[in-house]
């Protein structure tokens, strides 16, 4: 692309990833992926899966976590090909879809459970804090300790935080060695109850299994929709299928075993809170005190940097506002979402279930659109051109995203699943039948 042309386009904000440029190989790109997967809600994902919680045994909430997580792996792959193909981030890929303008929904629905998740992952942090401040210091007061969190990453959001990132790289490996701690303690000293609560438990092949199911690929399906911010940084060499052998290898072994941790211990304990899961698993222990430490450091880093971002940037495209403004505001509105009430089993599942049926509908309209309308060919110049065919609003990408989440919702136990066809039904007939928003066809099977 000659420097000419680059200039005509708005890569300032929506940056472009020409093949010169990338920077991660398969093993940086795996171990990111992998690092990010060290964290604590995992835990709650798999402690929800058998009693008291939920109603799976061993077996089962073992092969509803390997397909939700081998399934969450794939569609990675299937909807960042585009970002990795053309080196385009999320809000350039979804444009032929929603439309400069109409992107505005589908980032807001990104938003708020960014912020969600920011507030919960919040509470986890302040719950590890406040652990350790009763027992080393005494000091029991959970919401004090909560809001003093909150503020400390409001401050952080307002000057940065290249200073701490390294204590999250270090927190990584403290966190699995701890697990695995914790494996051996548990393994050891309550063989006996894992088998009587999870293997010998008859459990359910029905319903219950399909929704953890949907609750192994709902933990994830925030990141399926905009891995192309991620997919465009990853060197052209590797090719695009290959790139799901690399997304099973960071997601699936990690999560799975992260996530029987949670299971496992949750069937001894009857508690899901991964605070609650470390304190009575680790009792009196150092390990523990340091667990905690570092539980309470690496929710501020990938709280930040996973969560944050997106809803500040959500902000800021609203309101034109500053990040060193919006992300502080960002801050203080996640305690409005009420985390410690998300926080509770059955506000966290249907929190997911309700995501999941959003995120569904969006992945089956960009996919629908690239693999079936555009053929995987797409045009640079018409995405990035501030007067371009895909400036305003793609009604067809709205009404259909809207109608697929609808019907998720009615089933909301498998939205995930059942938003998909409707959607790209709905998409289909949309683009093919009716006059709206006709300069969207530019480009597709439809273009007359």
């Amino acid at each position: 692309m000659s420097q000419e042309n680059k200039t005509a386009y708005d890569i300032s904000k929506d940056q472009l990833r020409p093949s010169d440029t990338r920077v991660m190989d398969p093993v940086s790109y795996t171990f990111a992926w992998i690092g990010g997967n060290i964290s604590v809600a995992i835990f709650m994902v798999g402690a929800s899966l058998v009693p008291p919680a939920g109603s799976l045994n061993l077996v089962q909430a073992f092969l509803a976590l390997l397909i939700g997580l081998t399934l969450t792996a794939i569609v990675l792959t299937i909807n960042g090909a585009p970002g990795h193909k053309y080196g385009i981030p999320y809000v350039v890929q979804a444009r032929p879809v929603f439309g400069t303008i109409g992107l505005k929904l589908p980032a807001l629905l990104r938003g708020i459970p960014a912020l969600v998740w920011f507030g919960v992952q919040s509470w986890v942090g302040a719950s590890a804090v406040n652990v350790i401040s009763a027992r080393m210091f005494h000091y029991d007061n959970l919401i004090v300790v909560f809001i003093g969190f909150v503020i400390i990453q409001a401050i952080l959001a307002y000057t940065g935080l290249k200073g701490v990132k390294w204590i999250e790289n270090i927190g990584v490996f403290v966190i699995f060695f701890s697990v695995v701690y914790m494996t051996y303690i548990i393994v050891t000293n309550f063989g006996a109850s894992i088998s009587e609560n999870l293997i010998e438990y008859k459990g359910s092949w029905g319903m219950p299994f399909i929704t953890a199911i949907t609750a192994s690929i709902g933990f994830s399906t925030t990141i399926v929709t905009n891995i192309s911010d991620f997919m465009k940084d990853v060197s052209k060499s590797v090719k695009t299928p290959f790139t799901a052998v690399l997304h099973w290898i960071a997601f699936v072994p990690t999560n799975m075993f992260l996530g029987l941790i949670g299971l496992m211990t949750a069937s001894i304990t009857g508690e899901w809170d991964p605070i609650q899961l470390f304190t009575k698993t680790l009792p009196n222990s150092p390990v523990l005190i340091v667990s905690l430490i570092f539980i309470a450091f690496a929710q501020i880093t990938t709280n930040l940097y996973n969560n944050l971002v997106p809803a500040s940037y959500v902000l800021i495209d609203l309101t034109k506002m500053d990040y060193k403004i919006a992300a502080p505001i960002c801050v203080f509105l996640s305690i409005a979402t009420f985390p410690w009430k998300i926080a509770s089993v059955g506000a966290f599942l249907v929190f997911i279930e309700i995501c999941t049926a959003f995120f569904g509908a969006i992945f089956s309209a960009l996919v629908t659109d690239y693999y079936l309308f555009r053929r995987r060919n797409l045009d640079i110049q018409d995405l990035y051109s501030p007067t371009g065919p895909f400036v305003g609003i793609n009604w067809r990408g709205i009404i259909a995203i809207t109608c697929g989440a609808v019907i998720g919702l009615i089933f909301i136990n498998v939205s995930w699943f059942v938003s998909l066809i409707p959607t790209s039904l709905i998409y289909y007939l949309l683009t093919k039948y009716t006059a709206l928003s006709p300069s969207f066809n530019k480009g597709t099977i439809f273009e007359k």
